[in-house]
């Protein structure tokens, strides 16, 4: 991949697309293609093979994509099956009819069983149940996972699947209802501490284990896998199944991430657990040993990340 190379960045709005923007243009890349939702709606195949057919971008990262935590996931799986679908096969396809060199689609650790071995390997894919709580949205990532192997085996593309584990930073979606877990806990503390709430609630027991990732370092992992010469490229493809675990290796209790991020908001109530919310997977930790392997490895501790992350919203006025 050259500095002048036409990169597609698909959802450059979003918390992992705008991390790949700042990424990519800090590194030199002078060429990146980004549209929004308003410019080009993804779930259209008429407006997808019309972009693919005028752009030809030659590196596609598909971060696109309808995400949310347990509520918005429960309240509405429809949305979550039909948007990811219809997102990911849309590109996935004019990536193969125009001849995309490379394509990273961005899954997500929940690809994986509910009962999973822990830490959780790639080959652990489609081993056991989901979890209940996230299954729609899972399945249109498996299904996206599966589309990219089999365009690989069919076609002779280079479509790799990348599956981070949680994410948090700058960008993210920090709405009560609708976010994931921690954007939610700084939120609600930062708030209880404005408004000088005694007590802040979280959902379930606090006792499920939870891996969280800074997006910046998953971009870092992005640009390595992109960047990577031919061999070591195709022994990931041709790896079982072609895909590739993206995290930091460690794990919290969601009780002890609650603690942390009090500590930094700076918030001196209780912590109240509501028992009747569902808790989710008990652990998602996953194996990151093929990344590792390629010479990658995180740098933001989940301390400093928090951190960073809570500045970034007191200077945007998120809140």
């Amino acid at each position: 991949m050259e500095k002048d190379s036409k990169i597609y960045i698909a959802g450059h709005t979003g918390l992992v697309g705008s991390a790949l923007v700042r990424k990519f243009e800090s590194e030199g890349y002078s060429n990146l293609i980004t549209r929004s939702h308003s410019e080009l709606d993804l779930a259209q195949q008429s407006e997808v093979e019309a972009f693919f057919g005028s752009e030809r971008p030659e590196y596609v990262i598909l971060a696109a994509a309808k995400v949310g935590g347990i509520w918005a996931n429960n309240t509405y799986p429809a949305e979550f099956i039909y948007s990811n679908l219809a997102i990911q096969t849309n590109a996935i396809h004019a990536a193969w009819k125009t001849g995309v060199k490379r394509l990273l689609f961005l899954g997500s650790s929940c690809i994986y069983p509910r009962e999973c071995p822990q830490p959780m390997k790639e080959e652990h894919l489609l081993s056991g149940p989901l979890e209940p709580t996230n299954e729609p949205y899972a399945i249109a990532k498996i299904a996206g996972v599966k589309m990219c192997q089999s365009y690989n085996r069919q076609y002779g593309t280079k479509f790799l699947s990348v599956m981070p584990t949680n994410l948090y930073g700058p960008n993210d979606n920090f709405d009560l209802e609708t976010s994931h877990v921690l954007p939610v806990f700084i939120r609600k503390f930062h708030e209880a501490k404005i408004q000088k709430k005694d007590k802040v609630e979280i959902w379930g027991s606090g006792k499920p284990y939870r891996e969280f990732l800074h997006v910046d370092d998953l971009a870092d992992a992005c640009l390595c896998l992109q960047s990577l010469d031919r061999s070591r490229y195709d022994s990931i493809i041709n790896s079982f199944p072609p895909v590739i675990n993206i995290g930091c290796g460690r794990d919290i209790t969601i009780q002890n991430l609650a603690e942390l991020v009090k500590k930094i908001v700076g918030y001196n109530g209780k912590i109240v657990n509501n028992m009747i919310k569902p808790d989710g997977t008990p652990r998602k930790l996953l194996d990151i040993a093929k990344a590792s392997n390629l010479g990658w490895k995180p740098t933001i501790s989940l301390e400093d990340g928090i951190r960073m992350t809570y500045d970034w919203c007191l200077s945007q006025s998120i809140f």
